[in-house]
């Protein structure tokens, strides 16, 4: 891709061996200055200050930092949540939520600086490439996005030649083993001899969680919510972020939250992704246990059906769609009565609700009960069953004669 000298080129940037050599191979490749955008998302590491000085350092005309915890905890973690959103019924979507909050900051700063052009530094063969592009071109449609690794065939040998010749300050030497995505709400882990799926994940893959099977005492814990909003945990007000934060360490400390599954991307190829997700498994489940005491029948089987939409939506790089819009509107409608509390017992590696509370609660006792006070018409049923079964009745006439 052309670009004018003049022009001004956005790069997503992390701090880290390919983001760093980005800069000036933009630079020399298209002439353009290069505004590096540092987006803190929970993902831990370095300080966003140091991050800012080794942008300058290897080029950038300007760096900007962004400290968008509460901002992605909020306006994304929890739409997932409210969703129970869980890619193929088990990913709770880590890396898929951070990448459109990153792309609203990189929009903001094409904006702020005139530049033409967002870049990132996604493969060809991956889903944050669309996720990116995809998110840019619905927020900015007159932006145009590049990918050295992916435009420029940029390999990790080539990257590491660069730094070492133009002496940036970045490590080049070492090289770890998996590819890891992570934030506040989970943690994504590929590549390397997880790769064959007949190899099991070893326990250094893990960092958010503790193997589930030592032996440890149980954690009991209370997760209050308004409005399907997780707002206290053992009766202390929390933010959501707060909320996610804390489980991470209670649910992680009892293995709660690993996933190993061969997942569908969305380029088409089927890829062995191993997760780590406490908080958000923990908050999940707590959140789906309420809805099943406050949500009336009909439009919870209806919600699930749009859990599964919303979930592929977001995964597929469509969170700014009209249709993931509409979605919203429907997930927050059904969540206005999800209020209570629920008890959940954290240990070897599952999150097992054992209690529910609610103001907002459908559960009769008096009808429930096949104890003295039982409310309940039993002598209704036979009519019930006669009229509901008919239409199966008349045709299984016709179809055994």
């Amino acid at each position: 891709m052309e670009i004018a000298v003049t022009d001004r080129v956005v790069l997503a940037y992390s701090g880290g061996l390919d983001t760093s050599v980005c800069i000036g191979w933009i630079a020399e490749e298209t002439g353009a200055e290069v505004i590096a955008v540092a987006v803190d998302v929970g993902q831990g590491g370095e300080d966003l200050d140091v991050i800012r000085q080794r942008a300058l350092d290897c080029g950038a005309v300007e760096a900007e930092v962004a400290d968008a915890r509460d901002e992605f905890a909020n306006e994304y973690c929890l739409p997932a949540l409210k969703a129970n959103a869980l890619y193929q019924g088990q990913y709770p979507l880590v890396s898929a939520l951070s990448r459109p909050v990153i792309v609203k900051h990189l929009v903001a700063a094409a904006q702020k600086h005139g530049a033409t052009t967002v870049a990132h530094g996604c493969t060809g063969k991956g889903n944050d490439q669309v996720r990116f592009e995809v998110g840019i071109q619905s927020l900015a449609p007159s932006l145009k996005c590049i990918a050295p690794v992916r435009d420029y065939a940029m390999t990790r040998d080539k990257a590491i030649a660069f730094a070492e010749a133009k002496n940036l300050p970045i490590v080049t030497t070492k090289k770890n083993p998996y590819s890891i995505d992570q934030n506040v709400f989970g943690r994504a882990v590929e590549t390397g001899f997880l790769e064959d799926i007949w190899n099991a994940p070893i326990e250094d893959v893990y960092e958010y969680t503790q193997n589930p099977a030592t032996e440890r005492a149980a954690d009991e814990v209370v997760i209050t919510f308004e409005a399907g909003v997780p707002v206290a945990i053992d009766g202390r007000k929390v933010t959501v972020l707060q909320a996610i934060e804390e489980l991470n360490k209670r649910a992680g400390a009892q293995g709660v939250g690993r996933l190993d599954m061969v997942e569908d991307r969305l380029v088409g190829i089927k890829s062995r992704e191993i997760y780590e997700a406490p908080g958000a498994i923990a908050l999940i489940t707590a959140h789906q246990a309420l809805e099943n005491v406050t949500v009336e029948r009909e439009l919870a089987r209806y919600k699930r059906q749009v859990e599964q939409r919303w979930a592929e939506l977001v995964y597929d790089g469509l969170w700014f769609s009209p249709l993931k819009r509409a979605l919203d509107g429907f997930v927050n409608e059904a969540n206005q009565h999800v209020s209570g509390e629920i008890r959940m017992v954290l240990h070897g590696g599952r999150a097992v609700v054992n209690g529910r509370k609610s103001d907002q609660s459908l559960y009769d006792f008096n009808l429930a009960t096949y104890d003295t006070g039982d409310t309940f018409d039993q002598s209704m049923s036979k009519g019930f069953i006669e009229i509901f079964g008919l239409s199966s009745k008349i045709a299984a006439r016709r179809d055994l004669a």
